[in-house]
């Protein structure tokens, strides 16, 4: 009996697990580009089709300024670099720096979404119009996409810390990230869209 025992095969490894997190994600960020792109599209040639008539796409009194849409642009580049500062810090077990790129990734997040709002007050635009309608319809839609960006890596923070996460398993973090630049994708459309060519 102690022969057949120690002739055994070792016992099977455990079976890949699959990434189901990251594929859901990638899944929802190609959907939710897909409608940012139906959204803006949609925009743009109206946007079109008013100025091809020779009129004006901004009511008179209408100030769109330029400033707080670009400071939400480069703040989100910034945010992009610190998420992948917080895969890679986890990647290496470095969990301070993870937690540090993480906070600050949100707190560019919550920077954004403050750049948004005062970018509301200042342009003196309603909902009752053509471009109102669109400008916060698209704007607002994108506020929805950072309020989940950061819930998301809010989670993926918590689980961080409960050492889920480490460097041979960092599928929730990547897929936090992978969400993160599509939001980050769209806000650059935005930005040109909306903010730049007015």
């Amino acid at each position: 009996m102690a022969a057949d025992t120690a002739l055994a095969l070792p016992a099977a490894a455990p079976p890949a697990r699959p990434r189901v997190l990251l594929v859901g994600t990638a899944l929802a960020s190609g959907a939710t580009i897909m409608a940012f792109a139906g959204l803006i599209g949609l925009y743009v040639a109206q946007r079109a089709a008013v100025l091809a008539q020779g009129g004006t796409w901004l009511p008179e009194g209408t100030t769109l300024p330029l400033t707080p849409g670009t400071m939400g642009m480069a703040t989100m580049l910034i945010s992009g670099v610190t998420m992948w500062w917080a895969v890679d810090a986890v990647g290496r077990n470095d969990r301070p720096s993870a937690y540090l790129a993480l906070g600050l990734t949100i707190m560019f997040g919550l920077a954004v979404i403050n750049a948004t709002t005062f970018l509301y007050t200042q342009m003196e635009l309603t909902v009752d119009t053509t471009p109102g309608l669109f400008i916060y319809t698209v704007t607002g839609a994108h506020l929805a996409m950072i309020i989940a960006g950061l819930v998301f890596a809010a989670v993926m923070t918590f689980r961080t810390l409960g050492g889920e996460y480490h460097g041979r398993d960092r599928e929730g973090l990547v897929a936090a990230a992978l969400f993160w630049y599509a939001t980050i994708a769209v806000y650059s459309v935005i930005w040109y869209a909306i903010y730049v060519t007015k």
